[in-house]
């Protein structure tokens, strides 16, 4: 079976939205997510804000046959990023600096059931922090997703506080993986 996963910058991730749009929505309809028809407007309403960052990345993976498969998507979080204030739990003020270089957030990884567990979401993650220049990448992974979570932390991320990371949002593990340093 071949699977091809490419990256993309904002500009290709626009032409791209309907393939992202297919995989978010088959993805995340499953629970304990059970995002709704609505709750998947409402994110590609962010998403097209999201792709219009310079810093924006991505990478999308699709079967031989061309069919969108899966897809992982980020950017590094700005000085006013909103993200550490969702935190239920008080971490050190370090870890919450932010100065939009230090740390790459993933918003969304995701791989459709039928091709999970052949290493997509590891290939999407690798591509889409492929020459990242970061200290470390933040994510938020609902703590009841045990394959997510085995995933995580096989790559090396590390638990660091839990979230709410929007109004109404079940409780989210916050999780950073320490990036290798680049020598120059």
């Amino acid at each position: 079976m071949t699977i091809t996963v490419e990256r993309m910058s904002g500009a290709d991730a626009v032409k791209a939205e309907d393939a992202f749009a297919l995989v978010y929505a088959e993805a995340f309809a499953e629970p304990p997510y059970n995002k709704s028809e609505k709750d998947v407007e409402a994110n590609f309403r962010r998403f097209r804000s999201q792709v219009r960052k310079a810093t924006f990345r991505a990478a999308l993976a699709r079967a031989g046959d061309g069919e969108p498969i899966g897809m992982a998507y980020g950017y590094p979080l700005s000085p006013a990023t909103g993200w550490w204030g969702r935190l239920t739990t008080p971490v050190p003020d370090e870890l919450r600096r932010e100065d939009g270089h230090r740390t790459f957030g993933l918003i969304e990884l995701a791989v459709r059931a039928p091709w999970r567990r052949l290493g997509v979401a590891r290939r999407l993650h690798e591509a889409v922090l492929a020459d990242a220049t970061e200290e470390r990448v933040l994510l938020n992974a609902r703590p009841d997703v045990e394959a997510a979570q085995a995933a995580y932390r096989s790559w090396g991320y590390r638990k660091v506080g839990e979230a709410h990371p929007w109004d109404g949002a079940a409780l989210h593990d916050v999780m950073v993986l320490d990036l290798p340093r680049k020598t120059a």
